[in-house]
């Protein structure tokens, strides 16, 4: 199933651009917000098979964020071990870095994005997770069971604020506003055609500038919660960027970063494709 943020209303979608409004086919027992859904999740799920309705036209510009105001928001670094390399950081054993992506970053995946001015802004390809089930120290081997469904997302970085000073500051460096695109659906893990390997790139302007695959991960998608609700308690709706692949402009010789009038296109497969035009 594929399930988007449409106008601020659940939407299942059901082919090219069309889909039924959850909160009028279920008689208001869903939705009509799709936070509300995560909610519902056990029970949504076992009615959205059934669901019927009248079609309603997806306009991409009408797409939002596909957990718009989660409780917890949150990225993962380090997670590819070609990334780990070029970013000159020891790779992580038992769990990755983790930072907050504050939840006013949050938007969906057809947008235009402000830059910091004078800053230096990185791109960063990541398979973003939406959590369907509360989760606290979880059984190993559980953590798909958790997962409502994934979607493509941008943790796009201002480099300064992140990495110069006294001490990192990785959350705000990655949260200014527009900088957490994340879209265009949510796909359930049964759609996926492997959950586990999935093709990630994106290309600024016509230039491929990452190409990898989720198999690459250190810590796959249940490890994340696996290991992550050890000590947090994840709630319904919750959102996890799960780290980038090799590839990323700050670390290249000279360093190659986001310039005004650019635009960055995000594909994984299965999903689809997230598109941000640059403004200075």
């Amino acid at each position: 199933m594929k399930l988007a943020n449409h106008n601020s209303r659940a939407v299942i979608v059901t082919g090219d651009n069309q889909g039924i409004d959850v909160a009028a086919a279920s008689d208001g027992r869903f939705g009509p917000e799709i936070q509300d859904v995560y909610d519902q999740w056990d029970d949504f799920l076992a009615w959205a098979p059934e669901a019927t309705g009248e079609t309603v036209t997806i306009d991409p510009q009408q797409l939002g964020a596909v957990s718009p105001r989660p409780l917890q928001s949150m990225g993962v670094g380090l997670n590819y071990a070609e990334h780990v390399t070029e970013s000159g950081f020891d790779t992580p054993e038992k769990l990755p870095p983790v930072f907050p992506k504050f939840q006013s970053s949050l938007t969906g995946p057809f947008t235009t994005v402000k830059l910091v001015a004078d800053g230096r802004n990185d791109w960063e390809a990541e398979l973003v997770i939406v959590i369907g089930r509360e989760a606290h120290d979880i059984a190993e081997g559980t953590g798909w069971d958790y997962v409502a469904g994934v979607t493509v997302g941008q943790d796009l970085s201002e480099r300064a604020i992140q990495l110069d000073g006294p001490a990192p500051q990785f959350g705000l460096g990655k949260s200014y506003p527009g900088y957490s695109p994340t879209g265009p659906w949510l796909v359930t893990p049964d759609e996926l055609p492997n959950r586990d390997d999935l093709a990630i790139s994106d290309k600024l302007d016509d230039e491929v500038v990452q190409d990898g695959r989720t198999s690459q991960m250190l810590f796959d998608v249940p490890s994340l919660v696996e290991k992550l609700s050890e000590i947090l308690t994840l709630h319904p709706g919750d959102v996890i960027f799960s780290g980038t692949p090799s590839g990323v402009g700050f670390t290249r010789e000279p360093p190659k970063l986001i310039q005004p009038g650019q635009v960055l296109e995000t594909t994984i497969e299965g999903i689809g494709t997230i598109r941000q035009e640059f403004v200075g």
